[in-house]
């Protein structure tokens, strides 16, 4: 996908840093051969560095296995994020791009971010762009019209089962004109309940279904996150991005956090002047709670 501009647009040549850990080595290798036998023409070479990276896209991770607590999922973690941050705070461009996916991602975009001071922390992202594509198509589904029709749904907190999906800003573009999602489905229940729990447990759905994590959805939510920042959002559209923000919407600061922004001239804003219900509020602060004890255990485990 990248290599084929999907990630960057159909104009910009590249060169691949592709790293990966020992035991990866001969897969990556194979990787390697593979992509000049497809002629990519945007493609002008692979590297194994990561001197120059313009853009940094952090799929290695300790994914939480079965009767694992938290803090032995991030005792594994947080290390390589600090390793990785090291190598990135040495060898990065000065204005690097970095989305962390591997999750917990929004705790190893933290340690990241605290381990790489020299590179801006608006610079330090984590993925929830999947999650806003399964919230879009959720809606599409339900409303029964092309996704490309829903915008504006809003992914609040983090990339895990306690996200927060609400479409209460979301509309449906039809050759009537743009209307609310919650106009045209007036089923609040179906709101606050199934939709969000569908989109908070699709992974897990997918994982049951196919005996294995997501593939092709996982890989185009980074596609996507990364053009919508790199070329902008088209106007009146937003997109759900985890980043370390200003204390809007009255969430702490000191927590990488999902919002929806509009990216413009590649920098991110946030949407601001939203109207926030009681059902939202609890649901957000409960994330942010979540995610300060999170911190926690990550920094206990640093120590």
């Amino acid at each position: 996908m990248i290599a084929r501009g999907i990630m960057l647009g159909p104009n910009q040549p590249m060169i691949l840093h592709l790293l990966d850990i020992a035991p990866a080595t001969e897969a990556l290798n194979g990787v390697k051969m593979e992509l000049p036998d497809a002629a990519f023409p945007l493609l002008k070479d692979i590297t194994e560095t990561c001197k120059d990276v313009n853009i940094a896209i952090m799929l290695g991770g300790f994914p939480r296995k079965e009767g694992m607590e938290r803090k032995d999922m991030m005792s594994k973690n947080v290390p390589i994020y600090k390793e990785q941050a090291s190598a990135l705070e040495e060898h990065a461009a000065s204005d690097c791009k970095v989305l962390v996916v591997a999750n917990p991602a929004n705790t190893n975009a933290l340690i990241l971010k605290e381990f790489a001071p020299s590179i801006p922390e608006k610079n330090i992202t984590c993925l929830t762009r999947l999650d806003h594509n399964r919230a879009l198509s959720q809606i599409a589904e339900r409303i029964k019209v092309y996704v490309t029709d829903v915008k504006n749904v809003i992914i609040w907190g983090n990339h895990s089962s306690t996200q927060y999906p609400e479409a209460n800003h979301a509309t449906v573009t039809s050759i009537n004109g743009e209307r609310p999602v919650k106009e045209l489905d007036t089923d609040d229940l179906w709101l606050k309940n199934e939709f969000i729990n569908t989109v908070q447990q699709r992974g897990t759905a997918i994982i049951k279904a196919r005996k294995a994590s997501s593939v092709l959805s996982a890989a185009s939510a980074p596609c996507d996150h990364m053009l919508d920042w790199v070329l902008g959002t088209p106007k009146g559209i937003w997109l759900s991005m985890g980043a370390y923000f200003d204390g809007s919407y009255g969430i702490p600061k000191d927590i990488i956090y999902s919002f929806p922004v509009k990216c413009e001239k590649g920098k991110w804003s946030i949407v601001k002047g939203l109207k926030i219900d009681e059902f939202s509020r609890a649901k957000m602060d409960a994330i942010a709670k979540d995610l300060i004890d999170e911190k926690e255990v990550a920094h206990s485990c640093l120590n």
